[in-house]
């Protein structure tokens, strides 16, 4: 009788193991979306929510797309303010732990590899074991070929204030880190392809705002159009950018200067042809999976 209560013991525990074994193979992969985030309710459904659901439209249902802010900061006044709970990167991929989750493929809105993507690839390693597969897909701004894909996308989106006569001005964040190089690099694929009507700055490194005034003063412009170069128009865009009642800001000095200026409260992840370029991204890190 022993033998046989241990051969049913046996029996029920390699069913428990199936069970379980099927029931890990149920839960769909991740693409984990991670943004600084906005608190500007509009620009986030327009930008990273457009982000987001071109990669859905794209992978959905073999993966499940999910959503995690790099900015606590942001989550705080989301969740005080308008009592929207969003996951920083580590509950996001805790939650993904606690669902079983096996493979993980996670894609930054981050456009370029400076310190934010350096430390979102430092929380990945730490939790690479608790799961089969784990990929970070790459920034926006990469290679030569995304800067020439972003240069195509913003071409035919500011075509419009395109008239010959108007310097094409886009105003980027800027980092310490060797990663603000990719300003000057896209500074020179526009010189590259012949368009010196755009002229790239940065609102906390290089080039300042004083060397784009200069620029295009000296390219013998007197009109210019500002527009982000930034996932979202947030507050940079809405303050830094375009507040014509201070006069620090980049509108003001750009008037100041002499130059007529029109500002485009536009991010970066409203324009289909910058979405496209993350959903390649995406693509090539599930490719590299290793299964």
């Amino acid at each position: 009788m022993a033998g046989v209560g241990a051969a049913a013991a046996m029996l029920a525990g390699c069913a428990n193991d199936a069970a379980q074994t099927a029931a890990q193979a149920a839960v769909k992969p991740v693409i984990l979306v991670t943004s600084f985030g906005t608190s500007y309710a509009s620009s986030r459904h327009s930008t990273i929510g457009a982000i987001e659901s071109a990669i859905r439209e794209r992978f959905q249902p073999t993966y499940d797309v999910r959503r995690a802010f790099t900015s606590d900061t942001i989550i705080d006044i989301l969740k005080e303010r308008d009592g929207i709970s969003i996951d920083n990167v580590d509950e996001a991929i805790s939650r993904c732990i606690d669902d079983g989750v096996r493979t993980l493929v996670v894609q930054p809105t981050h456009l370029m590899e400076g310190y934010e993507y350096t430390d979102l690839a430092d929380a990945l390693e730490k939790v690479r074991d608790s799961f089969d597969d784990v990929v970070l897909g790459r920034p926006l701004l990469d290679t030569q070929e995304d800067l020439d894909a972003v240069a195509d996308a913003l071409t035919e989106e500011l075509a419009d204030y395109d008239d010959g006569s108007c310097a094409l001005v886009l105003m980027g964040h800027g980092t310490e880190s060797d990663a603000n190089g990719v300003y000057a690099a896209l500074q020179k694929t526009f010189d590259a392809r012949g368009q010196h009507q755009f002229f790239v700055g940065t609102v906390e490194a290089e080039p300042t705002c004083d060397d784009v005034i200069r620029a295009v003063t000296e390219a013998g412009y007197t009109r210019a159009a500002l527009s982000p170069l930034m996932v979202v128009a947030g507050d940079h865009a809405t303050n830094d950018m375009a507040d014509r009642n201070d006069p620090e800001s980049w509108v003001s000095r750009f008037e100041a200067a002499g130059i007529e200026t029109t500002c485009i409260l536009a991010g970066l992840g409203q324009y289909a042809g910058i979405d496209s370029i993350y959903v390649d991204h995406v693509s090539a890190a599930i490719d590299s999976l290793k299964g």
